[in-house]
């Protein structure tokens, strides 16, 4: 990945305390992955930045590298790597998530 990718990347991590890389919006998710971890944010009332990986083809692949982790949705949460929808649900479920965003 190129230098100007990884800054436009750890900008978008950095704009929001909860950043969520997703195909879709978060009105209109495009895969059941990314709905489930909207849906999850929402109910714990939590304000997120996100970006649609289907907008731009360096960023989808960028943050692939970034992150080493194959698949999308990426959960970001004060600019660490959470990991995807699995990870987010165990969390949420053992009530980790909404510690990790309230820190």
């Amino acid at each position: 990945m190129n230098e100007e990718t990884k800054k436009r990347i750890e900008d978008m991590i950095h704009s929001h305390k909860v950043f969520l890389f997703m195909k879709g919006i978060p009105d209109a998710p495009e895969c059941g992955f990314s709905m489930r971890v909207v849906e999850i944010l929402k109910s714990l009332n939590t304000e997120f930045g996100y970006f649609n990986i289907f907008d731009d083809e360096n960023i989808r692949q960028g943050v692939k590298e970034y992150a080493n982790w194959p698949t999308i949705p990426q959960l970001y949460i004060h600019g660490k790597f959470i990991g995807g929808a699995d990870i987010t649900e165990e969390l949420h479920r053992k009530g980790k998530l909404k510690e990790m965003i309230l820190k």
